[in-house]
């Protein structure tokens, strides 16, 4: 049987031995949903797992009946998405624990405890998590809990399909414009049932990349894996798998089995076939910063600290007295000039026009009579800028006005001056571009928004053939797979690294967000108007 996939034609002769290591949702049949069902007017259309949007995934109303059949159709690992939670409507009682009826149970990890084979479990009572595990053999009627994340069709393909189920997802957000070659009807943001399309991953004996064969190849195959040496196949590796290996292993050398597209350094050099020599992992802090425009698509992008650019700052733009108190420092003065007009509803309270200026003092309260009746408001104390003195007023925070930064400072910064001098978010744009980089991406853009420093996983590696220089790359956005070699690493003390701006797409940028945020507080809601 011969085929032809992503351009590679592959043999599959009579007697070729095969390894699977893998199934994978290769596209998936969206139909339009109404009362969780196939709508009567919906035709089907096929969407790449990279068709742009955000989903919200709706809760599966149709239970499983034991723990066992959970774990072989449900996804369950150690990354962000591989704790899904279910809730039972009848109680469990444990040895040490009882689980109430409609508790939300996170299913953590599957492991094998003295020969039984078990998941780990936990629930939260009370800000206070409690940990136990449920065996395969538990049964009973278990639900799966409303999940109020988002996510990209990718994530929701590899994460949140259960096996020989269909997946029910809301639009959350289309990111995008809609066009003509866009199959969902414009405007649409209900509901989709996705039904998976899948392909088999798989090694062969004499081929050193990943052959992927589509579920519905018309060829017989059959089991050999208990009269077959599987040793003898390539044992291949994604980044994530790499970086899971403990820092004793390290360094090592690999060659590449599926390079990442795209055309940006280091990406480009990472083609299949390519070996490599992986020094360390870490973790590192970038910068998340977007571009300045009023219309959208943004630009977004991930800043090493070491980028060798220099900026000048940008006036910031506040829409609300609360905001200006946010932005508020110690290190410096906060001038700004309104540009929305805000008439008070009472005299102690200062009436704004466009174009008035202010100094930005402090946080303090005032009390105001209303309604016949004393109430303490937070206000934020100002002095006005007029041709000759200055005016001490009071903005109420609940105000909804319009402020521009006014900005006195000429001076050039390095993006580690900004992070450790103000408060992000901060804007700027690059006067002096980076010259230890061929193009520097930052430089033709008019204006920055610095948003926030985050922590992300990344490899440092080299080529073999002439390691001169190395390069971080990052876990969780960087498709590739590898296998290891069993060669000594020649150079244990990594050359020179190269650190690059990495741009990201609207998808991988609210993902950063969600995760950065997942552990912070929200911030507090501003003022409301007296009532």
């Amino acid at each position: 049987s011969i085929y032809e996939m992503f351009g590679n034609e592959c043999c599959l002769s009579t007697g070729e031995v095969i390894k699977v290591i893998g199934f994978k949702i290769n596209k998936l049949i969206a139909s339009i949903c109404e009362n969780n069902e196939v709508s009567r007017f919906s035709a089907k259309v096929e969407l790449p797992l990279n068709f742009p949007g955000l989903y919200k995934v709706v809760a599966d109303k149709t239970p499983y009946v034991s723990i066992e059949e959970i774990t072989k159709k449900v996804s369950i690992g150690p990354t962000r998405f591989g704790h899904p939670c279910f809730y039972s409507p009848e109680d469990i009682k444990l040895a040490n624990l009882t689980i109430k009826h409609g508790e939300q149970i996170t299913f953590n990890s599957v492991e094998e405890v003295n020969g039984t084979v078990a998941v780990n479990c936990g629930v939260v009572r009370n800000n206070q998590s409690h940990s136990f595990t449920l065996p395969l053999s538990q049964e009973g009627k278990f639900y799966e809990c409303e999940d109020d994340q988002i996510y990209t069709l990718k994530e929701i393909a590899e994460w949140k399909i259960p096996k020989c189920r269909n997946r029910i997802v809301k639009l959350s957000n289309t990111l995008h414009t809609w066009d003509t070659s866009n199959p969902l009807p414009e405007n649409f943001d209900g509901c989709l049932i996705l039904t998976p399309v899948y392909e088999v991953q798989a090694v062969m004996k004499f081929r050193k990349d990943i052959v992927h064969i589509l579920s519905d190849l018309d060829v017989e195959v059959k089991d050999i894996t208990d009269c077959y040496d599987i040793s003898s196949f390539l044992q291949p590796l994604s980044l994530e798998d790499v970086f899971e290996r403990t820092s004793k292993e390290f360094p090592m050398v690999a060659e590449i089995m599926e390079g990442p597209s795209g055309s940006q350094k280091p990406y480009n050099l990472l083609h299949t076939g390519k070996e490599i020599i992986i020094y360390k992992k870490y973790q590192a802090t970038r910068v998340l910063a977007s571009e300045i425009r009023s219309d959208s698509p943004k630009r977004h992008f991930l800043i090493p600290l070491s980028y060798k650019g220099k900026f000048k700052r940008r006036p910031r733009e506040f829409p609300t007295a609360y905001d200006l108190e946010i932005a508020r420092s110690e290190k410096e003065q906060l001038h700004v000039v309104a540009t929305k007009a805000f008439d008070s509803p009472h005299k102690e309270f200062f009436s704004v026009s466009v174009g008035d200026q202010f100094l930005v003092q402090q946080c303090q309260t005032s009390e105001v009579l209303y309604e016949g009746r004393k109430k303490v408001i937070d206000v934020l104390a100002c002095e006005q800028i007029l041709s000759d003195t200055y005016k001490k007023v009071l903005l109420p925070m609940y105000m909804e006005g319009g402020f521009v930064e006014v900005i006195h400072d000429k001076k050039q910064y390095q993006l580690s001056e900004i992070c450790k001098e103000f408060r992000l978010p901060f804007n700027v744009k690059v006067s002096v571009r980076d010259l230890s980089v061929e193009e520097d991406v930052l430089a033709a853009v008019p204006g920055l928004q610095f948003e926030e420093e985050i922590t992300d996983s990344y490899l440092l590696i080299s080529s073999t053939n002439s390691p001169v220089e190395s390069w971080e790359i990052p876990v969780y956005r960087l498709n590739m797979s590898v296998h290891l070699l069993s060669k000594d690493v020649q150079t244990v003390v990594p050359p020179a690294t190269k650190t690059t701006v990495e741009e990201i797409s609207e998808e991988q940028y609210y993902m950063v967000r969600r995760y950065e945020n997942q552990t912070l507080h929200p911030p507090p809601r501003p003022p409301k108007k007296p009532t």
